[in-house]
């Protein structure tokens, strides 16, 4: 068996082909509608329009300018940018992380339009809810630029992260583009946001009235107006604000859209009364609220002479005799009967907790039925732009400055109604990680596991300290984390186990699989350098990092690392993937070092095949290649990749 070399523009040094896979699933619907047609020497296939015109009745196909929709210039290749792959990578960066080893949640600074398409082969159809709140388009805000020779290059270049890195320019009404330049920003981002979602999944948009007539019609092009569920009236203040005062009309609210990826299969959940909300905070596995109460007796009558029959013994887990004393050493007693607690025991409702001073018992009180009502269309009932930027300020101190940051509660209002307790939630409008507080204080009260991924552009702030929008976006959900853990470590009765308030932190860059760019003036040092295909400059976790993205696995899965032969081996995702990158494999170490592999490959026992990477330059000759090749697939490991 050979190695099949990953180089620059194979399928695995990319993200996923959109378009090669709608072309997939449209052959395995119509195989007669796929043909073949020469293009610069090459064939590659095409859509014959004369079939599709037959399969679907010719009054039905057209590409006419005149027809129902929202049309702009530059649509169609805003359209075709969303399927173009992307050959970046995403770089781990552990010291600007919170609990690398442990966190299941991602931040990634970047353009979102590339991380976006890095994304898809180990996120789509993952995801339950999205939300964003992209430029308001009033001719300040930053429009992502997209170039569609080399988006990468010329997002480094517009960021400043490469030499020749230039001002990011405002989308003004004076360049005649104004609304067809954010259209052409939010299109294919859209796209990409829709393959992410579960076939349940849902999306809020949150929106002004610049643009929310043309976003309205483009999410219909882009998730069906079928899929449409609501336009939702926040109202953001009470009363104008300075440069308001006097106008004839003020608005006083921002819109949410909503849309579904499949309005059939969406089952947002119904509101509940914020009190029962808020005194329940536990779901038990039928659905019920529920919440944890304590045994022992506090607050007034609390003493044994007071209830003499509530006075017993209860066995903790561990067989220890537990009776209701308090911690200051009076004999207290129970608020339960033995015969109601032995009760609640048998049917689940009861539970202890090991405190620093002993074993505390528990029972769990079940919510009152209380009808659900549906969600009303207008949110007054949640913080305002005022309540937002205090809350910023309290978070973040006084020298911190954002423009307009979402409240917390309306982004939680939204979890609310979209999400369970183990959903993936996405923003890539990330701005200063609203949405990643949201979901930690939503764990934190019902106990919860959603997992979020926020993206966010570094652009400039004027703060020396977060001198970008990601690093303040890093920084609020660091902070808010562990003001969360604070305010538990604090309360007496602790309702649920403590969130995840962590988060892997990544970084937009060019691959680390090197392209050929020969000099001119030295083409023989350009042969020679070309030899070795990772960029040098990288790290053994940068190249583990992209090779989780391109092979479709999610970038939280635990990595493993054994030595075997003396060489360094990582067993990604529970063996599904396994790597070694050392620089030398000789001939005699090829067959030691595959026997490992094959070896922990067996006591690892991945549910799926196994793909085995390795530095093609590190093999002293063919023959080392060869060996471990045939080696690895005696024992069950066929692919087997060199990078």
């Amino acid at each position: 068996m050979a190695f099949e070399k990953i180089e620059p523009g194979a399928p695995e040094s990319k993200s996923a082909d959109l378009s090669a896979e709608n072309l997939a699933r449209l052959k395995a619907l119509f195989p007669e509608l796929v043909t073949e047609r020469q293009v610069d020497g090459r064939t590659v296939p095409a859509v014959n329009v004369d079939v599709l015109k037959s399969l679907v009745g010719d009054a039905t196909v057209t590409d006419a300018d005149e027809k129902y929709g929202l049309n702009w210039h530059g649509k169609r290749a805003a359209r075709q940018l969303a399927l173009t792959p992307s050959t970046g990578t995403l770089r781990p960066c552990r010291d600007e992380s919170v609990d690398w080893d442990t966190t299941q949640n991602l931040m990634i600074e970047g353009d979102n339009l590339e991380v976006l398409k890095l994304l898809q082969k180990s996120y789509a159809g993952k995801v339950k809810l999205i939300y964003i709140d992209p430029p308001y388009n009033t001719g300040k805000d930053f429009v992502y630029p997209d170039n569609f020779q080399d988006s990468i290059k010329n997002y480094l270049e517009l960021t400043g992260q490469v030499e020749g890195g230039r001002k990011i320019a405002s989308n003004t009404e004076a360049s005649g583009r104004f609304h067809t330049d954010w259209l052409n920003m939010i299109y294919p981002r859209l796209r990409l946001a829709r393959s992410l979602l579960k076939s349940e999944g849902v999306i809020f948009i949150s929106i002004d009235d610049n643009e929310v007539a043309n976003l309205r019609k483009v999410c219909d092009d882009v998730f069906g107006e079928e899929n449409f569920v609501a336009s939702l009236i926040w109202q953001k203040m009470d009363s104008p604000s300075r440069n308001e005062a006097g106008r004839a009309v003020t608005d006083y609210h921002d819109y949410i859209l909503v849309y579904a990826k499949s309005k059939d299969a969406v089952r947002l959940k119904r509101k509940r009364k914020d009190e029962i909300l808020a005194a329940y905070p536990l779901t038990l596995a039928d659905g019920r609220l529920a919440r944890r109460r304590q045994l022992r007796k506090n607050g007034k009558n609390a003493r044994r002479e007071d209830r003499p029959t509530l006075w017993f013994k209860l066995s903790a887990p561990d067989g220890t005799e537990v009776w209701p004393v308090a911690p200051e050493g009076w004999e207290g007693r129970w608020v339960l009967s033995p015969e109601t607690w032995a009760e609640r025991e048998r049917a689940g409702l009861t539970e202890w907790i090991k405190r620093d001073y002993g074993w505390v018992p528990y029972y769990i009180e079940v919510a009152p039925d209380e009808p659900m009502v549906p969600w009303p269309t207008l949110w007054t009932d949640v913080d305002q732009n005022r309540q937002a930027k205090a809350r910023f300020t309290e978070l973040m101190g006084a020298g911190v400055e954002f423009d307009n940051p979402k409240p917390p509660n309306l982004v939680r209002q939204m979890l609310l109604m979209g999400t369970e307790p183990g959903d993936l939630v996405v923003d890539f409008f990330a701005g200063s990680g609203v949405t990643g507080e949201a979901v930690i204080a939503l764990n934190s009260q019902d106990g919860g596991n959603r997992r979020f991924i926020l993206v966010q552009i570094p652009e400039n702030t004027s703060n020396a300290q977060l001198p970008t929008i990601s690093a303040m976006c890093r920084e609020r959900v660091r902070r808010a984390g562990k003001e969360v853990l604070q305010q538990r470590s604090q309360a007496e009765d602790v309702e649920s186990d403590a969130p995840d308030v962590g988060f892997r932190a990544f970084r937009l860059d060019e691959s680390n699989i090197t392209s050929w760019a020969p000099l001119r003036d030295d083409l023989a040092k350009s042969l020679f350098d070309h030899l070795e295909h990772i960029d040098k400059s990288r790290s053994d976790e940068d190249v583990l990092h992209e090779l989780l993205l391109k092979l479709g696995l999610d970038l939280c899965v635990p990595i493993l690392a054994q030595t075997i032969a003396g060489k360094t081996v990582h067993a990604i995702g529970g063996g599904v993937l396994m790597s070694c990158l050392d620089k030398t494999i000789t001939a005699a170490e090829a067959e030691p070092l595959a026997l490992g592999i094959a070896a922990w490959r067996k006591a690892l026992d991945p549910a799926g095949d196994v793909t085995c990477v390795f530095r093609d330059s590190a093999f002293e000759n063919d023959v080392a290649k060869t060996n471990l090749a045939a080696i690895l697939e005696q024992h069950g490991i066929a692919k087997v990749r060199s990078l």
